[in-house]
């Protein structure tokens, strides 16, 4: 008796299991990455480097530090790095989200916010990076 109440919870655990993975082969089947070379620098929460208010994003969304968020130069936002797409950024741990945009001067072009850490914006300087991000899969 006990055997077969073992199997039935066992059997039960493994329907959900396998439903479950079908669930994350389903969301990443409807994304694909790409990637680009970009220039790549850093800046912070101060007055000095944003315009009007620097705790609040083009976007509207509020800024504080420790988030994993860049800003990207408009051509990037027409070739698909919209607002909160996941990016990656090689040397850097995590994955960071699209939450403001450039001037239209920059091209080819993120920013990596670094919180009030002025001196660590600094230390990166500029540099080239690639960078992967997601889209949606197109049909």
């Amino acid at each position: 008796m006990l055997y077969i109440y073992f199997m039935q919870i066992r059997f039960l655990f493994l329907i959900l299991l396998a439903m479950s993975c079908s669930e994350e082969q389903k969301e990443e089947s409807e994304h694909v990455w790409d990637s680009v070379t970009v220039t790549a620098s850093a800046y912070n929460s101060t007055v000095r480097q944003t315009s009007g208010n620097p705790n609040i994003t083009a976007f509207g969304d509020s800024l504080k530090p420790g988030m994993k968020y860049i800003a990207v130069s408009q051509d990037l936002l027409r070739k698909g790095l919209k607002h909160n797409t996941p990016v990656v950024i090689e040397g850097f741990d995590g994955v960071y989200l699209v939450k403001d945009k450039m001037h239209f001067k920059w091209r080819n072009h993120i920013d990596i916010y670094m919180g009030e850490d002025i001196e660590a914006a600094r230390k990166w300087g500029r540099r080239k990076v690639c960078i992967e991000f997601r889209l949606p899969k197109e049909e």
